[in-house]
């Protein structure tokens, strides 16, 4: 998946807003410790990322 189809997912799950402010600020254990940005510049896949994303919140498989 591309960056802009990851940013967009999460815009559509959380809302623009909301989106932006947890990919700097929530700290996912399961990303050891990290943002969902900092994965992503430290090399995580956006598949992985967005596996974690939905994991921690619950989004449902339709979403996923």
């Amino acid at each position: 998946m591309r960056h802009t189809a990851f940013r967009q997912r999460m815009a559509e799950e959380f809302g623009r807003v909301r989106s932006e402010m947890l990919a700097q600020d929530h700290v996912f254990s399961s990303l050891g410790g990290r943002t969902v940005d900092q994965a992503l510049e430290e090399g995580f896949t956006t598949k992985e990322v967005w596996a974690a994303v939905c994991e921690t919140f619950e989004v449902p498989a339709e979403r996923r």
